[in-house]
């Protein structure tokens, strides 16, 4: 019975730190968010980013395995509040990408097949450290499949690789204030690719 219960402890023990080893040790030196300088920031990106796609393409999720490859929206991460005060770094696939980076404020219809991946990271105010936080999806859908999210589907990655479990609605519901940008929300002006 010992044996049974110190084996089932390993294994537990083993699970979750499969489920924590891709956090990154990128200490930081403010509480918060809103107080880190550019260079800061930047050099927190270069301490997780290959831990965060290690982490997300853990279970082959289809996006998390292929959105590096896609159009970066942002020079480098940045927090505009939403999402929990992550730091967000959006990609967009090669259907979303033309209309994404416009960052039109009216009108805006996103293609069918549009693909949104938003890293992010977040500041742990206690021990002062950056932590890896979900991958955020958005995927276009056709038209009249899901009128109350406006024909988006929202999902995400943990830094694990497992899916989220999340309410539709949970993401819509704040989604929904940029309707005329087709839902969208976009990365700060600031830090805006250029389409020069």
């Amino acid at each position: 019975m010992k044996r049974q219960v110190f084996a089932a402890a390993m294994i537990a023990g083993a699970q979750l730190m499969a489920s924590t080893a891709f956090a990154a040790e990128c200490p930081v030196d403010v509480t918060d968010p809103f107080d880190l300088e550019e260079d800061a920031v930047i050099a927190l990106y270069e301490c997780m980013k290959d831990s965060m796609v290690e982490g997300y393409s853990k279970k082959e999720d289809e996006v998390a395995t292929a959105y590096r490859e896609w159009t970066v929206s942002s020079t480098r991460p940045a927090v505009a509040g939403a999402h929990g005060n992550r730091f967000l770094q959006t990609w967009a696939n090669d259907i979303a990408a033309e209309q994404y980076l416009k960052f039109e404020e009216e009108g805006v219809e996103m293609p069918v097949g549009s693909v949104l991946a938003k890293e992010s990271f977040k500041i742990h105010k206690k021990k002062k450290k950056a932590v890896i936080g979900p991958l955020f999806i958005m995927t276009k859908l056709e038209e009249g499949t899901s009128p109350d999210t406006n024909d988006w589907f929202y999902s995400g990655v943990q830094p694990n690789g497992k899916p989220m479990k999340l309410k539709q609605s949970f993401c819509s519901d704040c989604h929904i204030g940029w309707i005329d940008q087709d839902a969208l929300a976009y990365p700060l002006e600031e830090v805006r690719v250029s389409q020069d």
